[in-house]
């Protein structure tokens, strides 16, 4: 644990790790499959660059069951990804310690008018990157991930690896955001069906294109925004630009009232286009979803 990041290391009965602090990468592109699997493609062998060898060694295949990743599973995945009409894809390291992990959702009717279906795309590493390499390093692959994608936004920092479908996971999770705020959830299966081209959440890297690039007044006026914070605009090619609030990743922690200011300001600035999650009926945790959404302005 560091001044800005916890180590949170939650384990079942079993002894299995079931909820870790890590680091996320994220980008949502209100396109179709068709259009940005290339692009998806490039990114994932630029993580894999990264990575160390074997880190994605497993895949869920069609009946569920984990299997394991070859050289010919490889071409297999590629040729999945490239399927014209979508693909699901999921890697994961096999020690069971939730260190790489990478996730697609490319839909067909993504980017259509009348729908808020996006693709989606995550990349993962474990916190311990920040040490083994640095936060320059983290940022430089933040953009090195991000050149090839049409996204409408994305965003890159502290996160909370684990599975909000397993019974328990989502009230353990719920103690943990609590108090630290600049930790993100795992919901991207969720966004990718109502996301459109609003912004999921504030981090440490908040990348924005268009609209809400334009609406927000461009680099300029975000630039003004931040200035008093330290907050950064970096510009990037095609109209989008990668917003850098500190240093390094912040998880915040509302114990010790330190809750990073730089990330309530880009809160506010971009409220009108913040998502809120539409679809709570029945939902037991309702109520925290709702204040989580808005823990950087109230």
């Amino acid at each position: 644990m560091t001044e800005h990041r916890p180590r949170i290391r939650v384990h079942a009965t079993s002894g299995a790790l079931v909820i870790r602090d890590s680091l996320h990468i994220h980008f949502y592109m209100r396109r179709s499959h068709a259009e940005v699997a290339p692009a998806v493609l490039r990114a994932l062998e630029c993580y894999r660059r990264v990575v160390p060898s074997g880190a994605l060694s497993h895949y869920v295949e069609e009946a569920g069951d984990w299997e394991p990743v070859d050289s010919a599973g490889w071409n297999s995945i590629r040729d999945e990804l490239l399927e014209p009409h979508g693909a699901v894809l999921d890697l994961r390291d096999a020690t069971g310690e939730k260190r790489y992990r990478f996730d697609y959702r490319g839909r067909r009717t993504a980017g259509s008018t009348t729908s808020d279906t996006v693709c989606a795309v995550s990349f993962w590493l474990p916190t311990e990157y920040l040490e083994e390499a640095s936060p320059e390093a983290l940022r430089t692959l933040v953009l090195e991930l991000a050149e090839p994608l049409p996204f409408n936004s994305g965003h890159a920092g502290l996160a909370f690896n684990c599975d909000m479908d397993l019974v328990g996971i989502e009230a353990e999770v719920w103690k943990w955001c609590r108090r630290h705020p600049g930790m993100d959830l795992p919901r991207m299966d969720r966004l990718a069906w109502q996301l459109g081209t609003g912004i999921s959440t504030v981090s440490w890297m908040t990348l924005l294109g268009e609209p809400v690039l334009s609406a927000a007044g461009g680099a300029v006026k975000l630039r003004e925004q931040l200035r008093s914070t330290g907050g950064t605009v970096l510009e990037l090619s095609h109209e989008r630009v990668a917003i850098v609030l500190s240093p390094e990743p912040e998880a915040g922690d509302t114990e010790r009232g330190a809750v990073p200011s730089s990330y309530r300001k880009l809160a506010t600035t971009l409220e009108p286009w913040l998502f809120h999650e539409q679809r709570l009926a029945g939902s037991e945790h309702a109520a925290e979803l709702r204040r989580w959404e808005r823990r950087f302005i109230d």
